[in-house]
Parts: structure tokens; sequence; C-alpha cells
């Protein structure tokens, strides 16, 4: 399993990742409703890994929107899957 370079934190993608899924309503509607995660436990909780790996398994499980968010935050499909990896371990 390959393992993001130093210059890609796993938790630092995944927080910019949120960010990215939470900016369209109906994908945030759908990340909440996939993950059972509330709006409140989710704001509780977005610096805890297994929120984190989560959202990055989301993502990961619908290719579309894994490529649209590496691409719009600056990295590889991959860099983001290989943080999930790291972050659900």
């Amino acid at each position: 399993m390959p393992a993001p370079d130093a210059s890609h934190d796993p938790a630092t993608l995944a927080l910019h990742a949120l960010a990215w899924t939470l900016a369209e309503p109906q994908r945030a509607q759908r990340l909440l409703d996939t993950t059972g995660l509330s709006v409140a436990d989710l704001r509780q909780s977005a610096s805890d890994r297994a929120t984190q790996a989560a959202l990055l398994g989301f993502l990961a499980a619908h290719e579309p929107d894994l490529v649209a968010c590496a691409t719009a935050i600056g990295v590889s499909p991959a860099a983001l899957v290989a943080a999930y990896t790291v972050l659900d371990a």
C-alpha cells in the first residue's frame, strides 16, 4: 500500500477534503447519510482520526468525487487513498 509522501500529511489532506466535501450541500448530505454522522458529530470530531478516515473512505468509494476532490485540493487521487489507508489503520 502506498504511503503519502512527507508533503501529504494524512490529517491535513483529510481536513482539506472535508472542506471540499462540505462546500456542496448534496455531497455534504450524502456524506452524513453514508457515514451516519450528524452535523454536530462532524463539527465535534473533524480532527479525530476515525472521522477523517470515514471521510476519505467516503470519497474513495465514489471515484468521481475522489478525482474531483483530489484535483480541487491539488493532490493525486492516490494520495487521498493512501491517507485513508494510514488513518484507517
